[in-house]
């Protein structure tokens, strides 16, 4: 599958986003799962750039800027075919938010985080209902390694509001 046309230029502004800033380290991570809407599952991909923490004052509170292109495979559940939001299309989403963590790089809470995104999504189904979506994410990233929760609504904003619940694990390096 290809990246929409419209989707295009911002997919190209984030590949070039850790360029654009020189000062800036970057983790590029890889995440597959499955993503589960009525408890049916689709395949799910990411491509997540974390940028460099900053401390929050004085406190032990990290946060970096983290970018992310995804795509959510469609599913086939017959009470939805002949609904106006169906469950069939594939989901490309952009999004761009901050990742929080606590404590310092030799401390085992360092490596378990929280991520919020406001993102852009390309479908309109079932559990995506609307053009903005908000990516929730809890998980642990290590060196090399990364797994994540992660759910993807637009808050009830618009309805259907089913949502994307997902598992995934991810490779990352450092750039």
């Amino acid at each position: 599958m290809r990246i929409p046309h419209f989707l295009r230029p911002l997919a190209l502004s984030l590949a070039l986003v850790p360029f654009a800033l020189p000062a800036q380290t970057a983790h590029l991570q890889f995440q597959g799962g499955s993503s589960f809407m009525d408890g049916r599952g689709a395949t799910a991909l990411f491509i997540e750039g974390v940028f460099n923490a900053h401390r929050l004052g004085d406190s032990g509170w990290r946060i970096a800027p983290d970018v992310s292109l995804g795509w959510i495979d469609g599913r086939d559940i017959a009470r939805f075919r002949g609904s106006r939001y169906g469950t069939r299309d594939q989901a490309w989403l952009l999004a761009a938010g901050a990742r929080i963590h606590y404590g310092d790089a030799d401390d085992w809470r360092h490596h378990w985080f929280l991520s919020f995104q406001p993102a852009f999504n390309t479908a309109r189904t079932q559990a995506l209902s609307s053009p903005y979506e908000f990516v929730s994410t809890l998980g642990w990233q290590g060196r090399r390694f990364s797994f994540q929760i992660r759910h993807i609504s637009n808050a009830r904003l618009h309805y259907p509001n089913r949502g994307e619940t997902m598992a995934l694990i991810g490779v990352g390096f450092d750039l």
